[in-house]
């Protein structure tokens, strides 16, 4: 299938939904019968969302989605891994996706830890967790390189959160030949995105293969 909107339209097309979310005027499109019969065969998302597990980041809702709409992968601190980047994969090769967001949000608790884990008399973390959360590790000392004589608990957990959304969209376009080159060629575009809790909005930190007009933040 070649999905017919552009990288630019589908996430302009998410921002919208967006906005209607902060607004309190959400439209809950594609919820009823009808489109659960309409994806008896086959799916066709706007977009596939790379998100933290966080029950607060209920992507649909957040987004004024619905069924089909779009193909979600969920981690504790979005940790890019083997089979989160061959889920994304599949997205991009087979259902043709034009977009994938990868949300953060304020106030995460895989963020938290690894800001924490930095101490030298941190307290041993559970080891599945701790292997989860590593790669979160970098961002926090990054951090508080840059801000001299800061102390682990002052570490700004927000910026750590920017860092490590960065990174993350620079790991999967690294380690994954078929999404690098999907945005080269100008089929897919890569939106990283903070989500504000209290807010509700998704807003914009860095952009990838995506149009400048189409970068304006859902404020």
């Amino acid at each position: 299938m070649t999905h017919e909107l552009t990288p630019a339209a589908a996430w302009q097309q998410m921002q919208e939904g967006n906005r209607r979310f902060v607004a309190d005027e959400p439209r809950h499109p594609n919820q009823d019968v009808a489109r659960r019969k309409d994806l008896e065969a086959a799916q066709n998302p706007v977009a596939t969302l790379f998100g933290c597990s966080d029950s607060r980041l209920a992507a649909e809702i957040i987004f004024d989605l619905g069924l089909g709409d779009l193909f979600v992968v969920r981690n504790a601190g979005q940790v890019i891994g083997e089979s989160i980047v061959a889920s994304l994969e599949y997205a991009v090769a087979v259902l043709e996706v034009p977009l994938i967001v990868v949300l953060a949000h304020d106030s995460c608790g895989a963020v938290r830890a690894a800001i924490d884990g930095t101490a030298i008399d941190a307290v041993p973390l559970p080891p599945h967790i701790w292997k989860l959360i590593s790669p979160i590790v970098p961002a926090a000392r990054k951090v508080l390189a840059e801000n001299g004589g800061t102390t682990v608990a002052e570490i700004d957990a927000e910026l750590v959160g920017q860092e490590h959304l960065r990174n993350t969209v620079a790991d999967l376009l690294q380690s994954s030949e078929l999404i690098s080159n999907a945005v080269a060629e100008g089929r897919l575009g890569i939106v990283g995105a903070n989500y504000r809790l209290a807010e509700g909005t998704a807003v914009p930190v860095i952009t990838v293969g995506i149009e400048p007009e189409s970068q304006e933040a859902s404020e």
